[in-house]
């Protein structure tokens, strides 16, 4: 069986990261563990440069994301910043800074780091896109998800639990990492 160690205390990254990488016979384990957070307008050059310090530091293959909010008519912001944004103005400043925008077009980007020991990262993104509430409304999921809707639907990601909002994500970033692996692999 194959083995990916994933980067990360967030236990629903690990559950997320197994219930698509273990079908195609992936092992996902995790480790808590401090990386430079570099700062960068992009997610994937967040996730490459802490993938790479991780796998050197650990001595094996790792996979390390990052995700970012953006909103087009704030021109990408609040982007690779969404969790210091969310800390300091949250929702409700969102929605302010929103008020009388009409384009309220958004998605989240997420990014990961797939770095073999020795090598340097590879990348994959997914990208769930959406628009931005003019209220909150729901009770799961993360910070974002009681503003987001996402395309195709009517309701924010915050009014489904965590079995149907993980439906909601777009995951292709999980299938191109699986193929990956799997093709190194086999060479």
């Amino acid at each position: 069986m194959n083995k990916i160690t994933l980067v990360t205390g967030n236990m629903k990254k690990l559950i997320s990261a197994r219930q698509f990488l273990e079908p195609y016979g992936i092992k996902v384990d995790n480790i808590k563990m401090d990386t430079t957070e570099i700062q960068s307008n992009e997610v994937e050059d967040i996730a490459a440069f802490s993938a790479k310090e991780a796998s050197d530091k650990l001595k094996c293959d790792v996979l390390k994301n990052d995700t970012g909010f953006f909103i087009d008519a704030l021109d990408g912001f609040p982007g690779p910043y969404t969790h210091d944004v969310m800390e300091k103005i949250g929702t409700d400043g969102l929605l302010k800074l929103m008020k009388e925008k009409k384009n309220r077009k958004a998605y989240y980007k997420e990014a990961f780091a797939y770095c073999e020991y020795g090598k340097e990262p590879v990348i994959f993104t997914s990208i769930t896109s959406g628009k931005l509430a003019t209220r909150k409304s729901g009770k799961y999921g993360l910070r974002i998800d009681p503003i987001f809707i996402p395309d195709g639907h009517e309701k924010t990601m915050a009014n489904y639990d965590d079995d149907e909002r993980f439906k909601l994500w777009n995951t292709d970033a999980y299938d191109e990492i699986a193929k990956y692996i799997l093709n190194k692999n086999n060479k």
